[in-house]
């Protein structure tokens, strides 16, 4: 027997709501976390810049801050995975040496 998806309805910036269709019943607080950092940015950078921008203005900022959060984290994770690899190496070295 399939297993069953579930929907979501998702609301950003008081917009009109949107359906997520979900593989399993854990992906939902992943859904939901990403909702609310949003609508809670959403929220910070218009009540700080709805007199100078437009909500489409204020959208785009939001939307650069979680990509350049995306980008951050990645180099991030490469600057790791590069740390591990040759610390793997000298180990690998050093086992060697033994």
């Amino acid at each position: 027997m399939a297993a069953e998806s579930k929907e979501i309805w998702i609301r950003i910036a008081g917009l009109d709501q949107f359906k997520v269709n979900l593989k399993d019943k854990a992906e939902e607080k992943a859904y939901r976390d990403a909702e609310k950092m949003l609508n809670d940015v959403w929220r910070k950078y218009s009540a700080r810049f709805r007199e100078k921008r437009s909500n489409e203005g204020i959208m785009a900022m939001v939307a650069f801050k979680f990509a350049w959060t995306v980008v951050a984290a990645n180099a991030r994770n490469e600057a790791v995975a590069s740390f591990l690899k040759d610390f793997e190496r000298q180990l690998d070295e050093i086992v060697v040496k033994i």
